[in-house]
């Protein structure tokens, strides 16, 4: 060996040396797909970070490659666009930091999720009560836009009025049309900080129980599919029979109804 890396001109050591195989695309696109579920308003640039900082060894292009390839980019397309139509709005702050939740519609919360769908992914918007965790109302769309938000909001307070409502800083909860339908009825706009998921928790923790107990254990081929397998989750189980420890192991209808009596 030492005369053959002699003839080469090579060091030995690095005669050994294998360099470690890229990821491959099946399972780098898996972590991705994982990622923007996770951290659905990331665009590619973030999305490599969290990558890197996995060990993975990759670059923006391939990352915004894939992401790309399986629909991923669209929304951080229309998020920039909207977010700069709102420069120069006045930022709101987080209501919820020293705010006592005691009752019912005092503080709704809400989020918005991926969803993996044969091929694609789907957007799920969320409004809960975070005294009673009822979720008021819930909107499945194939396109993240302002309708994904503001249908259910509308549908919601068809119902009830919140005193508070709370939300990230996303677009879709800052647009116009958003804020002066909450505006019109009075409600006050909380929003968390921007780069801590941490203070919208509570809608956070709404939407990982709908992952792990619902939307992880199927494999939805249609829109169609997911809307009904989602709508009886939310209707037939997480409001029916599944105990909360925050609510001392009631159910939200059960909390909602002796707070009510």
């Amino acid at each position: 060996m030492r005369d053959i890396c002699g003839i080469l001109g090579v060091n030995r050591g690095s005669f050994y040396y294998h360099r470690q195989e890229d990821p491959s695309e099946d399972l780098l696109r898996s972590e991705i797909e994982k990622l923007a579920g996770q951290y659905p308003r990331y665009g590619y640039r973030r999305i490599t970070q969290l990558l890197q900082r996995q060990g993975y060894t990759v670059g923006t292009r391939r990352v915004a490659r894939l992401m790309k390839a399986n629909n991923l980019l669209v929304s951080v397309k229309r998020a920039c666009q909207t977010t700069r139509s709102l420069q120069g709005e006045k930022p709101w702050s987080n209501r919820l930091e020293t705010l006592e939740i005691s009752h019912q519609d005092q503080v709704w919360v809400a989020d918005i999720t991926y969803i993996r769908l044969k091929g694609r992914f789907i957007y799920l918007c969320l409004l809960m009560d975070v005294f009673t965790r009822m979720i008021r109302a819930w909107h499945l769309s194939q396109h993240l836009n302002q309708s994904l938000t503001l249908t259910p909001l509308k549908e919601a307070l068809c119902h009830s009025v919140p005193e508070i409502h709370h939300s990230d800083q996303g677009v879709q909860y800052l647009s116009k049309g958003y804020v002066s339908t909450l505006k019109a009825h009075g409600v006050e706009i909380s929003v968390a900080r921007r780069g801590r998921p941490w203070e919208n928790g509570y809608a956070e923790r709404l939407i990982r129980t709908l992952k792990e107990e619902e939307v992880h254990l199927n494999d939805y081929q249609s829109i169609t599919e997911a809307r009904d397998r989602i709508g009886h989750f939310i209707q037939q189980v997480y409001h029916l029979k599944r105990p909360h420890a925050a609510l001392g192991y009631l159910t939200p209808m059960d909390f909602q109804r002796q707070n009510l009596s």
